[in-house]
């Protein structure tokens, strides 16, 4: 696949919900987000920016070489931010923005280009990957999110539950049934043009988004596709608790022991 121009936005919300201060926590004696920001640059991308809402970050990334958007703090979703600093940064619509979550500090270089890649070669408004659920306890795991693909490669449907729901291997109990379902993770990392970027951020909610708590439903509830591919390269579960950031700092003493 020939290089693909892009940049990353990478939001930061300083008040998480299970996880308050995430993206100024300390990993390696390190802001989280600053790692999440070496990813993106690790992957080739022409621009970086941090999309914060809290002025801490800012100050936190000062001298570090990354660029700082300071976003309204009443967005109610990251895509609305996201859509907030394209237009502080003047991409015009053409310009392809990858999302990659302020809590992915291992996220792959090469899964980053994947998803630009990807978007670039497909004609949907917007692309994702997903990767294959390993444990039958990650599929019943709401807070994993399972997505189906149809032949297209385009997505099908979003949802927390075990979908598709396969009636027989449920019924007796297979132990197997997670490794050969097929079933899929999705991966939270987006592309898309910013000019899609703008026109997602415009849409309203859902009802599926909203029953879900799942933000791209909203486009395929629009009857917009999303392009999926499915990703060798592995994304480490993110950072969303105290328990992730204390696994997240054994990985990075293990890269570096």
């Amino acid at each position: 696949m020939d290089p693909v121009d892009f940049v990353v936005a990478i939001p930061a919300r300083h008040d998480a919900t299970r996880l308050p201060g995430k993206p100024l926590r300390l990993l390696g004696g390190e802001p989280l987000v600053l790692h999440v920001a070496r990813c993106a640059l690790a992957a080739g991308a022409r621009e970086v920016r941090v999309a914060a809402d809290d002025e801490r970050i800012v100050r936190a990334l000062e001298g570090s070489g990354v660029q700082v958007v300071m976003t309204g703090r009443g967005h109610q979703s990251g895509t609305d931010r996201l859509a907030e600093c394209a237009d502080l940064a003047g991409w015009d619509d053409d310009t392809i923005v990858v999302n990659l979550q302020g809590d992915e500090p291992f996220a792959p270089a090469a899964g980053i280009r994947r998803v630009a890649g990807l978007l670039a070669a497909s004609g949907a408004g917007m692309a994702t990957l997903a990767e294959p659920i390993a444990s039958r306890e990650a599929l019943f795991d709401p807070n994993v999110v399972k997505v189906v693909v149809a032949g297209d490669g385009h997505a099908l449907y979003f949802s927390r539950a075990p979908v598709p729901w396969h009636r027989d291997a449920f019924a007796r109990g297979d132990a197997q049934l997670a490794a050969n379902g097929g079933w899929l993770r999705h991966i939270g990392i987006y592309a898309y043009r910013a000019g899609f970027l703008r026109r997602f951020a415009a849409m309203p909610p859902g009802r599926l988004e909203r029953i879900e708590s799942l933000e791209q439903l909203r486009v395929l509830e629009a009857g917009l596709p999303i392009a999926v591919a499915v990703t060798p390269e592995p994304f480490p579960q993110g950072v969303d608790t105290p328990e992730d950031l204390a696994r997240a700092e054994a990985v990075l003493e293990s890269l570096h022991g």
